[in-house]
């Protein structure tokens, strides 16, 4: 039989979807079942389970979380703040925004296709308020919890460009810290107030350990985080209390999606030699975990198979922002 090239191209043009919806199948799976993560990322539990310890939690021990925006400090390390609290020591955290620049986020809270500047206000005011509710569930008394106000989105501009010039909100429009609730109402968005209150934060609690973001974190109000604390404690002589947790990973980080409580957190792709430690979590202090993340009802709405991703049997810091190597002396290379 001879094949009648018209009638192949006809065909092929009537199934140009097929290999798309071939993709997306094969990427959906990728993505969301645990037993085809583990066959494409065979090494990654064992090289979890090999990592040392995190070091015990004391009684008296002062911890500050720095959350970029609201919920990181759930994701990171809702199962360390219960086994630190649990030890007697007493958790802080420090939100430098108030999560007001999610824009899809914005839209479907305000119920409206063009969020303006009033519903981006609104939302971080929800997102505060959600904040508390989360911290209750771990039992992080509201006073501990400070929110330092700064845009959304904004800290890189701030760090880099608006450093001593007040910076305009694109989402909100605002120049200077306005929510109610927050800890330097007035201040001017720029980059030395941020800094500013931040110091005073660190000074006021002088805490034993620091958790912030990792610089290799993707989002740019992470890393600007990481720079800011690196330099606080650094001219505190005080780096060496800093420990590193990531969030934003690396591209599907982490996976599988969804709720799988049986998997450990498997190392970002975007920071997998930095020095990671392993915290173990009980069921118990997942569940928890679980409920504080749905404490975010406004984040759940888009984003709840990537948060309940974090709900995993482990968690992790880092003790440096660096991986072994030329620009990292403190952790020893190896011959």
């Amino acid at each position: 039989m001879r094949l009648d090239p018209a009638a192949f191209m006809r065909t092929r043009r009537r199934l140009w979807w097929l290999p798309v919806v071939l993709a997306a199948a094969l990427l959906l799976l990728v993505i969301n079942v645990a037993r085809v993560t583990r066959l494409i990322q065979p090494l990654a539990a064992a090289r979890v389970a090999q990592l040392p310890a995190t070091d015990a939690f004391h009684r008296g021990e002062k911890i500050l979380i720095l959350a970029p925006h609201p919920d990181d400090e759930t994701l990171c390390c809702a199962g360390l703040i219960q086994q630190a609290q649990a030890a007697g020591a007493q958790v802080y955290i420090t939100f430098m925004t108030s999560g007001d620049g999610f824009e899809f986020d914005a839209a479907l809270e305000g119920h409206t296709l063009r969020p303006n500047a009033q519903t981006f206000r609104q939302l971080a005011v929800t997102r505060m308020a959600e904040a508390r509710a989360a911290g209750q569930v771990l039992g992080v008394p509201v006073s501990h919890l400070t929110f330092l106000g700064y845009p959304d989105g904004s800290l890189l501009p701030l760090f880099l460009e608006h450093y001593t010039i007040p910076y305009l909100a694109p989402t909100t429009r605002l120049t200077r810290v306005t929510y109610p609730g927050t800890s330097s109402l007035g201040h001017s968005y720029t980059g030395q107030s941020l800094e500013g209150d931040l110091g005073r934060q660190v000074d006021r609690l002088n805490p034993d350990l620091m958790f912030v973001p990792a610089p290799q974190d993707a989002h740019a109000d992470h890393r600007v985080t990481a720079y800011v604390a690196l330099r606080l404690m650094a001219e505190r002589g005080q780096a060496a209390r800093l420990r590193f947790w990531v969030v934003h990973g690396g591209l599907e980080w982490p996976l599988p999606k969804g709720l799988h409580p049986d998997e450990p957190l498997t190392l970002p792709s975007r920071a997998v030699h930095l020095a990671w430690m392993r915290a173990d979590l009980t069921p118990a202090q997942e569940q928890r975990k679980g409920q504080a993340i749905r404490a975010y009802h406004s984040q759940m709405l888009l984003l709840a198979r990537f948060l309940e991703a974090f709900v995993r049997k482990n968690e992790l810091l880092s003790r440096t922002p660096l991986p072994p190597g030329p620009l990292d002396t403190s952790v020893p290379v190896s011959p």
